[in-house]
């Protein structure tokens, strides 16, 4: 067999590629990489042998220097010729077994840095805890860590396989390879073959559980226990008593992340020298202050804001003393996300006085033509105290509270202008919780004996009891989803839990817009609904045509971090828009937020216009499509055994949850597939490409990949036909000397998207 030599740095095998050879290093050496750790393949090992059993590569070995390479034709059928080859038969053996042992020793060293890497995190936020307690700074808290728990795997490897292995080692030395048979080698390294994909399995899981841990140490969107720790410096400056074992936390958590594979180099390294920066610098700061920092330091009328806005709402005096004492006790919580009894109970009993007290003052402000602003505040933010919210905060939501950057035309509200466009009539109220609409709602109470037939009728002509069914449901349930840590929610504006600059992170119709546009600039056809155009003058029957209609983007009054896809419709009427909620401060990044509400409102509209056949393949569509694909995923032959792992493994954080997987699917096709980086499996790829299909521009970018190429045939002479059928009809209406109704002209320009 001829040998062949590559230049250091080539990639001999792709993890992903199909195998068609065994490479045997005849010199130099090369680096096999997985997720979560690589090892090194010297003369005489083999590549491909750990893969024997599979139809593509698990693992991608790069030549490391100069190597040498032997290569061997390969598929399952040939493996008895070449196992006939005493010297090759000897190399495979010996070669699976070495890369076994690193597999191994890879796979016990990672369980017990998962555990420990786990240990390391949650020592280090009751050491952070600890720290803000000492100054009287009420500790923040970071989404995901409530959630996260100590690493159990629901399939680990056996105990006793790395002992068998060991021994099995010793009984097949290299020696009695050539005299056993070609049956018993195959068996042994077929079965060894499959031990060591359900090793790499594990070790996917585990790298994985890693990147989440290493994620919350810091990530690109800054909600991380690096800002905790840094912003905690900042606050109590360089030469407290405190700030030496800040420093030294902070320290050693960059060695920790060092060390991590998932970390992004290039954003380590800017965060890193953004702290250097910053702590040479930090006698600019007074309790976390730039001197020239320009906001308002002082503001007269937030002091005794509480007062103010109890006395708007004209509390009864019990309860506003109630409301006082409750905000009192909840200020001075070292720990206001404590899960402990008295924290939690104290939260829940300010949630219920919080909307009792909101109900007033937001009823009373329909009336008044100049709503002070401090009661302004309240109701766009939360906000109740000034020491709760910190001055300069405090200061912050008084200087922008009037000239709010949101735009009700272009479907971007503010909880009160949300309210008030229900009191007016120009919105009906949402769904609740249990999806049921208020005209469902009042009819329930005439038939259960609750209410007359006349109040009834009244009922659904009230806008003010449309107005308190709106802030009894929607508004409350999603104020405390989109604050996003639900078991640590609390309805008041809260200086804990702002995790990132509030100027930044104010959400502004200008950004909401331009978030939709660059969505829809991917995924053209996001928002457009299917109608029935008819106009029997023309001779045109029935025409399907597609029409855009935008979502409404309503702001609650949180600090938060999460989006939530409220309703796809108003009603029944399918050509309303969908109403989505957001945090007015979001803390996450909008983008990703925005892009997961869409991925979550394709799959509720479809499931809307299929009804109950929503998952029957027999009726195309894009949940059924991809029902069938995750139900029966572990029999598609189309599939790699890597990426039915990937699917698991994707379904378990999805909790099992078929739409929650399509979100994710839909947000790496809108983020990232879009722009020419493939990150799903081609069943995955091949459902969203017919259902959800690129923009014209970037189909015209993708056609020479040959990933796209199959799908993209099919699109192109779907889409033709149905041009043609314009064009036909054009033509027809020529003839006739009509003019091209705007409907029908407008479905064509659609086509050319």
């Amino acid at each position: 067999m001829a040998v062949k030599e590559y230049p250091a740095g080539k990639i001999l095998a792709q993890s992903g590629q199909a195998i068609t050879a065994l490479h045997v290093i005849a010199g130099g050496s090369v680096c096999a990489t997985y997720p979560g750790g690589e090892f090194h393949l010297t003369k005489g090992d083999v590549i491909g042998v750990c893969e024997l059993c599979c139809e593509s590569y698990l693992i991608t070995y790069r030549a490391q220097d100069k190597v040498s390479i032997a290569s061997y034709a390969y598929s399952p059928a040939l493996l008895p010729k070449i196992l006939g080859n005493g010297d090759m038969a000897g190399y495979l053996v010996a070669s699976m077994f070495r890369q076994l042992q690193e597999l191994f020793d890879q796979y016990e060293f990672a369980t017990f840095d998962c555990d420990n890497f786990y240990h390391y995190l949650m020592n280090s936020y009751e050491e952070y805890r600890t720290l803000c307690g000492k100054r009287g700074i009420s500790a923040r808290t970071l989404p995901g860590l409530e959630t996260l728990t100590a690493l159990v795997l629901e399939e680990d490897i056996d105990g006793w396989t790395s002992g068998y292995y060991t021994q099995l080692r010793s009984l097949v030395s290299t020696k009695q390879v050539k005299t056993l048979s070609v049956d018993f080698l195959r068996g042994l390294l077929m079965k060894t073959s499959q031990d060591v994909s359900e090793i790499l399995s594990v070790c996917r899981v585990l790298y994985d559980y890693k990147a989440e841990i290493t994620n919350l140490l810091m990530s690109e969107n800054r909600l991380d226990f690096f800002d905790l720790y840094a912003s905690l410096l900042y606050k109590i400056g360089a030469h407290s008593d405190e700030s030496t074992s800040v420093i030294a936390a902070i320290s050693k958590m960059m060695i920790q992340l060092e060390s991590q594979p998932s970390i992004d180099k290039d954003m380590y390294r800017q965060r890193v020298a953004e702290y250097k920066e910053r702590l040479a610098d930090l006698d600019k700061f007074t309790e976390g202050q730039e001197a020239e920092d320009s906001r308002p330091k002082d503001v007269p009328e937030i002091h005794d804001s509480l007062n103010t806005i109890l006395s708007y709402a004209q509390v009864e005096e019990e309860k506003a003393n109630e409301f006082r004492t409750a905000i009192h006790d909840y200020r001075r919580l070292n720990d206001r996300n404590s899960a402990d009894d008295a924290s939690r109970k104290l939260r829940l009993h300010i949630t219920k006085l919080f909307y009792e007290i909101y109900e007033k003052a937001f009823l009373r402000s329909l009336k008044d033509f100049e709503t002070p602003k401090i009661v302004q505040m309240f109701l766009n933010f939360g906000y109740v105290d000034e020491q709760l919210a910190g001055m300069e905060n405090a200061a912050y939501l008084y200087s922008i509270v009037d000239k709010l950057p949101s735009d009700p035309e272009k479907g971007v509200y503010t909880i009160c202008e949300w309210l008030r466009a229900i009191y007016d009539g120009k919105k009906s109220p949402s769904r609740n919780e249990f999806d049921t609409d208020y005209q469902a709602y009042v009819h329930e109470l005439k038939i259960s004996g609750k209410i007359k037939a006349s109040e009834e009728t009244a009922m659904l002509k009230d806008t003010k009891k449309q107005l308190l069914f709106e802030m009894h449901n929607m508004f409350q349930s999603g104020n405390k989803i989109t604050f996003g840590r639900i078991s640590s929610f609390c309805p008041v504006f809260s200086e804990h839990n702002i995790l990132k600059d509030l100027e930044k992170s104010l959400v502004s119709a200008e950004k909401v817009t331009e978030t939709f546009r660059q969505i829809r600039a991917v995924d053209f056809s996001a928002y457009y609904r299917d109608m029935i155009y008819t106009n029997p003058k023309l001779g045109i029957g029935k025409e399907e045509i597609s029409v855009e209609i935008l979502p409404d983007m309503i702001l609650m009054p949180n600090v938060g971090v999460r989006g939530i896809m409220w309703q796809e419709i108003e009603g029944r009427k399918r050509t309303t828009p969908a109403r989505m909620l957001m945090s007015v401060f979001q803390m996450e990044d909008m983008t990703n937020i925005i892009v997961r509400l869409t991925g979550d409102f394709r799959w509720e509209m479809c499931k809307r216009v299929q009804g109950a056949r929503w998952n029957d393949i027999s009726e195309p569509s894009l949940t059924s499509h991809y029902f069938d694909y995750i139900q029966f995923y572990k029999k598609n032959r189309d599939l790699s055994a890597d990426a039915k792992d990937k699917i698991k493994l994707n379904m378990q954080k999805a909790k099992n949850s078929f739409k929650e997987m399509f979100i994710r699917d839909y947000t790496a096709w809108v983020l990232y597939e879009g722009a020419g980086s493939p990150r799903l499996n081609k069943i995955a790829r091949s459902i969203l490409f017919e259902f959800c299909p690129f923009s014209k521009d970037i189909r015209v970018k993708l056609k020479a990949n040959p990933l796209y190429k199959e799908t993209m045939e099919r699109y192109d002479i779907k889409l033709a036909q149905h041009i043609h059928h314009y064009d036909n009809l054009f033509q027809k209406l020529r003839n006739i000397g009509a003019e091209i109704p705007p409907e029908i002209q407008a479905q064509r320009d659609y086509l050319d998207m």
